[in-house]
């Protein structure tokens, strides 16, 4: 059977995976799997369980995740600056998976009442929040995004190169897969 690799060789990652990325790496990594995601977007939200299932199901994947928050919904600006404050805490990765469990916009009062419940200091966070510390944080992966040619989210690279296609019909699990065997 012949298996069709659906990435875009023209198309590498720019910059690559540096220590200002959030990486939630597998413990003997092979494949580097990196998002460009809004937690506004229905398609992230959706993508959401299958990038869970790869994680959970291959140890060897290195999961990255930049913001490309829509410029259309200031609420996708302020949930990524939301997991920049939680991040900085130590808790992106719980305030991304929060974010991307809700079924509906951040307002600014879901925003904190995640902080309360991941137990982050609430006074830093409001600070950070308030006076647009991770602004600059998220724009950078929103301008690194434009750079890589990335127009809509979700847009994923695996080990540097565009995935091209439906990532909805199984490209990224059967791509990643065969990068594996």
């Amino acid at each position: 059977m012949f298996l069709m690799i659906n990435l875009d060789p023209t198309a590498h990652l720019i910059p690559p995976i540096n220590d200002q990325d959030h990486c939630w790496e597998g413990r003997q990594t092979i494949v580097t799997l990196v998002e460009y995601g809004d937690y506004t977007c229905q398609q992230c939200l959706q993508a959401y369980p299958l990038i869970q299932s790869i994680q959970a199901q291959f140890s060897e994947v290195c999961f990255v995740f930049r913001h490309f928050p829509s410029p259309r919904h200031p609420a996708s600006q302020h949930a990524a600056e939301a997991a920049e404050a939680a991040g900085v805490q130590g808790k992106f990765w719980e305030m991304h998976d929060r974010l991307m469990c809700q079924r509906q916009i951040a307002d600014d009062a879901s925003l904190i009442e995640h902080a309360i419940a991941l137990r982050l200091d609430i006074n830093r966070f409001l600070h950070d929040m308030s006076t647009d510390v991770h602004v600059e944080r998220v724009l950078s992966d929103y301008k690194s995004g434009i750079g890589n040619g990335v127009n809509c989210t979700p847009a994923f690279f695996i080990n540097g190169f565009r995935l091209i296609g439906d990532w909805r019909q199984s490209a990224l699990q059967t791509t990643i897969e065969y990068l594996l065997s």
